[in-house]
């Protein structure tokens, strides 16, 4: 099997920070390129629970989200993916599992290493950890982690 991309999907979790040795070895193994995915939860689609919808204050705190995920991305990128030929960042706003399954086509990925389970995990296996190894046309390597 030849991997010249290596999609990795982060919830920044200790969980998702699991993989990273095993996305580091395959790449140098390779030297693929690194596709570095963090997803912001779309709050905007929520309807509002308690009284009227403020758009701007969504749309201040959805841009207070992205600046964090690319200060974020750029921390890990420094500290722990410096012996990797090539990495490429990416923030997409959405559902995890759609856009991890969108990136995977448009950057034409070859295989996809991620967490058994993210921050949110509570099982040994996350629905988006689950729902993306039965929906993608890539292998896809889970890292098993425990729950806290």
């Amino acid at each position: 099997m030849e991997v010249n991309k290596v999609l990795w999907p982060t919830d920044f979790s200790k969980s998702a920070e699991k993989a990273l040795p095993y996305v580091t070895d395959l790449t140098q193994k390779y030297q693929a390129e690194i596709h570095v995915l963090y997803v912001i939860e779309d709050i905007a689609h929520h309807e509002s629970w308690y009284g009227d919808f403020d758009k701007t204050h969504v749309d201040k705190l959805m841009e207070w989200a992205n600046k964090s995920a690319k200060k974020r991305l750029d921390q890990i990128c420094e500290k722990y993916l410096e012996g990797c030929p090539l990495y490429i960042k990416h923030i997409a706003i959405g559902d995890p599992v759609q856009e991890i399954l969108k990136l995977i086509d448009k950057e034409k990925v070859d295989m996809v290493v991620m967490a058994s389970h993210g921050q949110k995990g509570h099982f040994r296996f996350g629905s988006v950890t689950e729902k993306v190894l039965k929906s993608s046309p890539v292998p896809v390597t889970t890292i098993p982690v425990e729950p806290e």
